[in-house]
């Protein structure tokens, strides 16, 4: 069952944050990992959030998050990245080769 909790801290360059919340004195640790949005996963100060914790130390806090996601909101399922998913790239490396086999470039 989840608590509703606020965001007291987030961090998007580092993918971490924290969530106030009676039941997680002293704050709840939260990592990007486990925001349920879709899409970028990201939260802001203030915001109101549904925090499933467990207890457990975590950079110095004694509680970390099982799942997040905004109070209002249903969390987002985690599905199988694909086109247009966050993080997927591509690289394509192409060189031309020497017709000679005594040059040092040749393959």
């Amino acid at each position: 069952m989840a608590t509703r909790g606020v965001v007291r801290e987030w961090h998007d360059d580092e993918g971490w944050g924290v969530v106030d919340a009676p039941e997680v004195p002293g704050g709840c640790w939260v990592s990007f990992a486990h925001v349920a949005v879709a899409g970028y996963r990201s939260l802001r100060p203030g915001q109101q959030v549904a925090l499933e914790w467990e207890a457990g130390e975590q950079d110095g806090f004694g509680y970390r998050a099982r799942r997040v996601w905004p109070w209002e909101a249903k969390p987002a399922e985690p599905g199988p990245p694909g086109p247009g998913s966050a993080y997927t790239s591509t690289l394509t490396i192409e060189r031309e080769e020497s017709p000679d086999p005594l040059d040092p470039g040749f393959p």
